[in-house]
């Protein structure tokens, strides 16, 4: 099954989010949970305000243990987190 997270940053955290950021990606790029993800920018275009996750694990519980061992969520970076069931309707990456 599928889950999709919506992550906010808490204010004024870039320094934080930055100094996390490869402890981060490494725990992404190498888990096979995740189906695609990235940050959403602030009104500046440019910095990270947040950011979103697809994750595929059997259960909700096994999406939010992964949740809970994100860097990023250890680090306090962010201000909520929703996490949703999620079908893929277009772009669904396993039928590539």
């Amino acid at each position: 099954m599928h889950f999709v997270a919506f992550f906010t940053d808490k204010p004024n955290s870039l320094a934080l989010r930055l100094a996390t950021r490869p402890a981060h990606l490494a725990y992404a790029q190498n888990s096979p949970a995740v189906r695609v993800g990235g940050p959403y920018l602030g009104p500046d275009g440019e910095n990270s305000a947040g950011g979103m996750v697809v994750l595929e694990t059997d259960t909700i519980e096994q999406a939010r243990a992964w949740l809970d061992e994100d860097p990023y969520v250890i680090a306090g970076l962010y201000e909520s987190i929703i996490l949703r069931p999620f079908r893929f309707v277009i772009g669904n990456p396993a039928a590539k």
